[in-house]
């Protein structure tokens, strides 16, 4: 194999393959006439992105992810050389060489399933950003760890819970098709979200999900996702609402929540026309902020995890916020007053307070 490629391009496909798969992985590059294909992947997942390059010489290598896309990084020259030198692929400027080791293993690039429907990627972006966030990291619970995605006709619907809290997002589809309800890993979602572009491509066949974008191409085995569903969280027994500016909010909870005891727990005290919040600590002091806010129903004033409250007022930066807030220990639903595309509903379970 024998190419030259313009470095920046080249840099941002490998590191993006890296960064889906694992610096660790073995990565192949496969030049032909078409260019380049940067792919990899394993059981459970598999990329493929294209570059363009030309191409001298035919051929395949597979080199180490990590010292590939790390190399190409440092390297400021305009164009690149990759060519295979024996047991080594060298990467080649003016004055400089660097030859990575061939591995042996295979690799063979999965086929993508069927695409059924797209999407706008930067919705998909925005509703990726607090959804995927939510699922648990605790592999122990790999149910847990995953986004539930389900295309409809018309809609697609994003839904992750680490059982103390859960965030479900709709937006158009721009285009229907079979529909889709797996359960996706959240990690390869959220690392997804940071590069998708364009317009998205969803593909599924009932035992993979993939996404597509210019040039790049994502497929992942998925879980059964029947279990999680905000249908199970009880939200009919609103007793309080608060609406709120959810900027102003936030920034109410990062000031009071630096009194908070061990646990960060603070108090949201509802009053006439106003919300109150609260902390303490015996060792740090004690904080309280009053912001303007329209209630309506009771006065039932919760308490929550600080953290919590801050990534569910994440997804809402800019907006005005409706707390449904319901007695006892069930959960506190947060939506925006006015949606726009990326429809948020965000579920918080609240704390016991001191």
């Amino acid at each position: 194999m024998d190419l030259t490629a313009a470095t920046r391009s080249l840099s941002s496909a490998v590191s993006a393959a890296a960064k889906l798969l694992s610096a660790r992985s073995g990565l192949l590059l496969r030049a032909g006439r078409d260019g380049l294909t940067v792919g990899g992947g394993d059981s459970e997942r598999a990329v493929r992105l294209t570059s363009a390059a030309t191409v001298h010489t035919d051929g395949e290598v597979i080199v180490p992810a990590g010292p590939l896309a790390e190399t190409l990084r440092m390297i400021d020259d305009d164009l690149v050389r990759l060519v295979v030198e024996g047991s080594r692929l060298a990467v080649r400027v003016e004055g400089g060489r660097f030859a990575l080791p061939l591995l042996s293993r295979e690799l063979q690039l999965a086929d993508m399933p069927p695409k059924v429907s797209e999407v706008d990627g930067h919705a998909l972006v925005a509703a990726l950003r607090t959804v995927a966030g939510t699922a648990a990291k605790d592999d122990a619970l790999p149910m847990f760890t995953g986004v539930r995605v389900q295309s409809f006709s018309r809609e697609l619907r994003l839904t992750a819970s680490d059982r103390y809290r859960m965030a479900v997002a709709t937006l158009p589809l721009r285009s229907g098709g079979e529909p889709i309800d797996a359960l996706v890993p959240a990690g390869l979602l959220a690392e997804t979200a940071k590069q998708a572009r364009g317009t998205v491509g969803l593909h599924g066949d009932g035992t993979r999900f993939g996404l597509s974008w210019a040039g790049v191409a994502v497929t992942t085995a998925v879980l059964d996702a029947g279990f999680l569903s905000e249908k199970l969280i009880e939200s009919s027994t609103v007793d309080t609402t608060v609406e709120v500016a959810a900027d102003a909010l936030a920034a109410a909870v990062r000031r009071v929540g630096v009194y908070a005891d061990e646990r960060r727990v603070l108090t949201l005290e509802v009053g006439d026309a106003h919300l109150r919040l609260a902390s303490s600590k015996q060792d740090t002091g004690e904080a309280e902020e009053t912001l303007k806010a329209e209630i309506s129903g009771g006065r039932t004033s919760p308490s929550f995890q600080a953290r919590y409250l801050l990534d569910a007022l994440q997804g809402f930066a800019g907006e005005r916020v409706r707390l449904d807030i319901q007695p006892g220990m069930r959960a506190c639903v947060i939506r925006s007053v006015n949606p726009g595309e990326v429809d948020l509903t965000y579920y918080v379970m609240p704390m016991l307070p001191r």
